[in-house]
């Protein structure tokens, strides 16, 4: 007997076979077994996610002869034929090679015939979108209205592409991709099946290089197996697919953890000698930082993951959030930016070294007027308070400490309100906050702030509560922090920026209105210039 791939042997024949979708396949099983059925279906979805192949059970269950149902006998002769493709009732068509009006207008000329065996004639178009616009006019008509006997079964990759006349007449499924840990464990489901001895870690390498798509990983799986004899190795699937385990991306991140950058350029050139993917090298450690960004915020979520969790958990310990993220975000922007490096080495050990030199870091400071001081080495604003009086040099380490309290009245005044906010370690709703309110007043410890009616949604119990953890992080001394709602005298910090920016735009406006071509132009079309239109340069 002739070999049968994989792909086509392990091709579902039920909807109970079939890997994942059960949101399409609840919704179909339901519409069989109660005879409520459509004319049309359109099954969406990225390559290899099962479209076609629901397809054809869909047109089974339909046709077959003990009745439709969602549990189609598959022993039947029209099931056999459909299995077989060589059912006459089931038109295949692939709309890529077949664009044409006239190939679509011959295809429907026969639609008015009866079937020939089964209980309907089906049409199962793959890449609909292919079709030319005339032929998708020609298909309309009978899609909207086709015989009883005649069911459309359309499937796409793009449905995008698809005028929304016939979106309109289709029942729409989308089919989702398919996740890594659905794939790796199908894939040892069928080596179990085929006596294939195998490693857990080699199907979960094809799994994720499938992408969702379970034929990909199918003919993975296949090349896999040639490729190492007969059987599925972690080692040699990953050389056979030119991916890194975890294991080859961690001396990196120790070194970018340890700041050496002598280790980390050695590291990269040890990945260089094994020939590497580099676009693949960045997207594991991307992979790996994900994990570890997960770690930091939910640890105990990441035993879902089939993962080194111990791992995980000792690069989140010693990683700060910060960094986690910027490397992340480096390493993304690394992976893109490959193609215009001199050459990917190059790319690879640049993004290595931008992780190394660029990391979140606070504005530090030290006391160098006493070195016992408590303030020293603590994080302080850039902007520093000056202190009215020197401290005696008998008691340096004690007037020093509280410092921070002695100058805050200096420090805090309207005038610097939007500067202060500038260093305060906010974002988001806090910063919001902050830069919308003026300062009212500042006295023994007790700072009072006013925030426009207009904003006043800005205001709430947990952002009040983190402006002010900020501020006292700030002053490095507990506050009271009391914001009223009121009106106040548009000088508070985001009302400056605007101010300022209205300026410079007024500006530019007056400056570009008397350019002497600009003039004529003005003049000629009897036009008139949009001040909203013109953009200062800063």
């Amino acid at each position: 007997m002739n070999y049968q791939v994989l792909a086509r042997k392990w091709r579902p024949q039920t909807f109970t076979s079939t890997l994942g979708q059960q949101h399409v396949l609840q919704a179909l099983k339901n519409a069989l077994d109660q005879n409520r059925l459509h004319h049309a279906y359109l099954f969406t979805g990225t390559r290899g996610v099962g479209k076609t192949s629901i397809a054809r059970i869909l047109a089974k269950a339909l046709n077959c002869e003990q009745g439709i149902s969602s549990n189609p006998c598959g022993q039947c002769t029209t099931c056999k034929e459909i299995e077989q493709g060589r059912f006459i009732d089931l038109i295949e068509v692939d709309a890529a090679s077949r664009t044409k009006v006239e190939d679509t207008r011959e295809l429907l000329d026969n639609v008015q015939y009866a079937p020939t065996r089964g209980r309907f004639k089906i049409y199962l178009i793959d890449e609909v979108h292919m079709l030319s616009g005339h032929s998708f006019n020609a298909l309309l008509k009978t899609l909207e209205e086709p015989p009883a006997h005649v069911k459309f079964l359309l499937a796409t990759t793009d449905p995008q592409k698809l005028p929304i006349t016939v979106l309109s007449r289709c029942l729409q499924f989308h089919l989702k991709s398919l996740s890594t840990e659905q794939i790796s464990k199908h894939l040892q489901h069928i080596l179990t099946a085929e006596q294939i001895s195998f490693e857990e870690q080699a199907t979960l390498l094809i799994a994720k290089s499938a992408k969702g798509s379970i034929r990909d990983a199918l003919s993975l799986l296949e090349q896999t197996i040639a490729y190492c004899q007969g059987k599925v190795t972690t080692q040699g699937t990953g050389e056979m697919l030119g991916t890194l385990e975890q294991d080859a991306i961690t001396p990196l991140l120790n070194a970018l953890i340890a700041k050496d950058g002598k280790q980390l350029l050695a590291e990269a050139a040890l990945l260089a000698e094994k020939t590497v993917d580099y676009a693949l090298a960045l997207e594991e450690l991307t992979s790996l930082l994900h994990y570890i960004a997960i770690a930091q915020v939910v640890p105990e979520a990441i035993n879902r993951y089939q993962i080194n969790a111990d791992n995980i958990l000792k690069f989140a310990a010693q990683l700060s959030k910060e960094d986690t993220q910027l490397y992340y975000q480096i390493a993304l922007i690394g992976k893109k930016d490959l193609e215009l490096a001199p050459d990917p080495k190059i790319g690879f050990e640049m993004t290595l070294l931008r992780m190394l030199a660029f990391h979140p870091v606070k504005a530090y400071t030290t006391n160098k007027q006493s070195p016992a001081s408590s303030t020293a080495g603590k994080p302080t604003a850039s902007i520093q308070p000056q202190i009215s009086a020197q401290p005696s040099s008998t008691s340096s380490s004690a007037a020093i400490s509280p410092a921070a309290k002695s100058i805050a009245p200096l420090a805090i005044t309207t005038e610097n309100w939007d500067l202060i906010t500038e260093q305060l370690n906010i974002n988001g709703l806090v910063k919001l906050l902050a830069t919308n309110c003026s300062l009212k007043s500042w006295q023994n410890n007790q700072l009072t702030l006013i925030l426009a009616s207009q904003n006043s949604s800005l205001l709430n119990d947990k952002a009040k509560e983190r402006l002010k953890e900020a501020l006292n992080a700030w002053l490095q001394a507990p506050i009271k922090l009391t914001i009223l709602i009121g009106q106040h005298e548009n000088n508070s910090p985001m009302q400056k920026l605007q101010n300022s920016q209205q300026q410079k735009q007024q500006a530019a406006f007056e400056a570009i209105a008397q350019d002497p071509l600009l003039k004529e132009i003005i003049n000629t079309f009897d036009t008139a210039l949009n001040i909203e239109a013109v953009k200062p340069n800063s």
